[in-house]
């Protein structure tokens, strides 16, 4: 007996503070202004995805002491972008990184629970940690919190973010006019939490939303942050980019459910993945080359070694040779506030692979950049994506992808009016949407259900 198609997911990640965005081409439009926001939302909900995911960024970054202006600098605040996109769609899920190191349960948990009210039941919050005390300097506590701890705290905020939530069953409004009584029970939304990272006692002030709670992402990929995504997430965010690297995360994830007491379909895996259309494949490709040459200037380039380096490389050529002296082991980073500092835990290592390969290949400084770093996960005519998009999810190596165009508010529109049609007409992908809620759109239970459930079987 074959194995039934898995339905496809798919959702739209609106590409900020990053050097995937092209943001030098005539074709892109504005990082700040709604308009692009309202343009790339409606996109999405045409092609019926399941949401947008806008991501974090609490501090700009910074290079050598400077803004990093190779980069799209700013990001509107996310819970206003998203409640504001609330009102311009009907259907499409709202997902938002909130930190849980800088900000407090009670705040996050009334802007989740106003943002599902106002969405009718649409909202995602993507858990995160700060990793540096370089973003913590913007807050009271900054760079206070150990790296070990990020986690402890993260788990509780959660839990009590929870015990907010549920705070409110959603019955408790009886709003009866004659006899003038509106609260069934005057100690509706009381809570008490007392933990390691939180002391609060009071009454949560939003009544149980249409979700319950809003789904929850996670985008942990260490040991401890699979564990975390495993016991208490709905969605995890993945990074692998091959078939064999997606089973293996996929497999490793979706194992460790059980022993929470959880199926694999109460976990969904989610790559975030690129992609260039073209006529043929090798336009494509060809197109893919172009995008990436704009991606990385000779300038960007000098900046990206600088995070292995560790040192001033500006008086360097982008198209001449890597630098003959060894990366710099000292505490200080160059650059600040960049996830990807964190990538390379043994920099000589890493500068000798770097000038073995850009020896043996004829590579510049550039060239090397452009080869090592993110590549477009899917390219080629829209058949040729639309059938890889298929055979990664039906070969369990994800559940679908989180797409992220290189040309904003506008690169979404060419997957969403070739590729999607495909893909519904394999029958991996819906033509209308079935639901009301985000929870609906990902196949996921109702808190309030898989309560009620636990209470039958106990």
């Amino acid at each position: 007996m074959s194995k039934p198609l898995k339905q496809i997911h798919l959702a739209a990640h609106f590409p900020g503070v990053n050097n995937t965005t092209v943001w030098s081409d005539p074709k892109a439009g504005s990082h700040i202004e709604f308009s692009s926001f309202v343009h790339f939302a409606q996109t999405a909900e045409r092609a019926k995805f399941d949401f947008l995911f806008l991501a974090e960024g609490l501090r700009l970054r910074e290079q050598g002491g400077k803004i990093y202006d190779l980069d799209v600098v700013g990001r509107p605040d996310t819970f206003t972008v998203l409640t504001a996109l609330a009102a311009v769609t009907e259907h499409l899920g709202l997902t938002g990184t909130i930190n849980s190191t800088f900000n407090e349960p009670y705040e996050v948990a009334r802007q989740f629970a106003s943002l599902d009210h106002l969405s009718d039941g649409r909202a995602a919050w993507n858990v995160v940690t700060s990793w540096d005390a370089f973003t913590g300097e913007n807050f009271r506590r900054g760079g206070f919190l150990p790296q070990s701890e990020r986690y402890s705290r993260a788990k509780e905020f959660l839990q009590t973010a929870a015990d907010l939530f549920d705070s409110w069953q959603g019955d408790e409004i009886l709003a009866d006019q004659e006899t003038g009584t509106f609260l069934r029970d005057a100690k509706a939304g009381a809570f008490v939490h007392a933990g390691q990272h939180f002391d609060i006692e009071g009454q949560f002030n939003v009544p149980r939303s249409p979700q319950g709670r809003p789904v929850i992402f996670q985008a942990g990929d260490s040991d401890e942050g699979r564990e975390f995504a495993a016991s208490t997430a709905d969605a995890i965010f993945s990074r692998y980019a091959t078939l064999k690297e997606g089973q293996e995360f996929y497999t490793d994830v979706k194992g460790r459910l059980a022993k929470y007491g959880r199926r694999a379909d109460q976990l969904l895996i989610l790559p975030a993945a690129s992609f260039v259309l073209g006529n043929t494949d090798a336009e494509a490709e060809e197109l893919a080359h172009e995008v990436r040459r704009q991606q990385v200037s000779g300038a960007t380039a000098i900046k990206h070694l600088e995070f292995v380096w560790n040192r001033d490389l500006s008086a360097y050529d982008p198209d001449g040779p890597l630098p003959d002296i060894d990366p710099d082991l000292g505490e200080h980073t160059v650059a600040r506030g960049r996830a990807q500092v964190r990538m390379y835990r043994d920099p000589l290592a890493t500068a000798r692979e770097w000038r073995e390969r850009a020896e043996a290949n004829n590579w510049s400084i550039r060239d090397l950049v452009i080869e090592t770093g993110n590549r477009q996960n899917f390219v080629g005519t829209p058949t040729t994506v639309a059938a890889t998009i298929n055979d990664f999810v039906q070969a369990d190596a994800s559940d679908g992808f989180i797409l992220v165009p290189h040309i904003t508010p506008g690169g979404l529109d060419g997957f969403a009016d070739t590729v999607v049609p495909l893909l519904q007409e394999r029958g991996v992908f819906r033509t209308e949407y079935e639901g009301t809620t985000l929870r609906d759109h990902l196949g996921l239970a109702h808190p309030d259900a898989e309560t009620a459930g636990e209470r039958a079987a106990s």
